[in-house]
């Protein structure tokens, strides 16, 4: 049964952060339905400084176990006539600079209106304009893997492996943790290799232990920049770097 739900869900594509007064409400975007992921509250008022600090932290922490996992695309939506997007933004540029430097960082973006409940997200999600977002937000972040992609690529040492296939993809994230083997770290396919593959199960057990095992998945569009790239080296790539010293 999990499998089916997971199935029907999609694949993860970007994070929504429902902004408001007293509270946030996360939400997973997957390619077919959106999820809600937790809730947290503000302890204070907004205009306690120390409060506010302490609830963006939360909401930073909050969001790192999916940025840990390799989505990168981040929608703020805050009601009309409110900065708390703007807000959240500066704090992390100015606490998190992490966030948003380098080729890995996350890509936020701003849209009007609430989005703490389903009905919420429900209507600010069938708008032209949060496709839009969506489709410009999760573009750059994908031009940002295309980055990562040619870096290993291009890796002229013996500390990067670039394994190509599923069994050799399997071969490595599955199989022991020998010291002085390579450490999968990255592993990226389309949606198009995904969906056409005779072999979806095998695929979707691969990316949950990869996930399990700290390895960053992500799928892309075949459309993309970044997916037309992967596509040209047959869909799907796994990178791996040296443990050594």
């Amino acid at each position: 049964m999990k499998q089916k739900r997971r199935y029907r869900r999609g694949y993860p594509v970007a994070i929504l952060v429902g902004l408001e007064d007293d509270r946030v409400v996360l939400w997973k975007i997957f390619s077919k339905v959106i999820k809600p992921a937790t809730t947290l509250r503000l302890d204070g008022v907004r205009n306690d400084t120390k409060a506010l600090y302490n609830f963006h932290e939360l909401i930073v922490n909050a969001l790192r176990p999916t940025l840990n996992e390799g989505v990168r695309s981040i929608i703020l939506a805050s009601p009309t006539r409110t900065n708390h997007a703007k807000t959240f933004i500066n704090h992390i540029r100015k606490h998190h600079v992490w966030l948003v430097q380098g080729s890995n960082k996350a890509i936020f973006s701003e849209a009007t209106g609430p989005a703490s409940t389903l009905s919420e997200v429900t209507t600010l999600t069938k708008t032209p304009l949060f496709h839009q977002l969506i489709n410009e937000t999760t573009s750059e972040e994908t031009e940002n893997l295309i980055g990562i992609l040619e870096k290993h690529l291009n890796a002229s040492n013996q500390d990067t492996v670039v394994l190509y296939s599923l069994e050799e993809t399997e071969n490595h994230i599955l199989g022991p943790r020998n010291s002085g083997r390579s450490k999968p770290d990255y592993l990226m396919l389309t949606d198009k290799y995904l969906s056409d593959s005779r072999e979806k199960n095998r695929i979707h057990r691969l990316l949950q232990i990869a996930t399990n095992r700290k390895v960053k998945t992500r799928i892309v569009d075949a459309e993309s920049n970044a997916g037309r790239r992967l596509t040209q080296l047959g869909g799907m790539v796994c990178f791996a770097r040296s443990t050594r010293s």
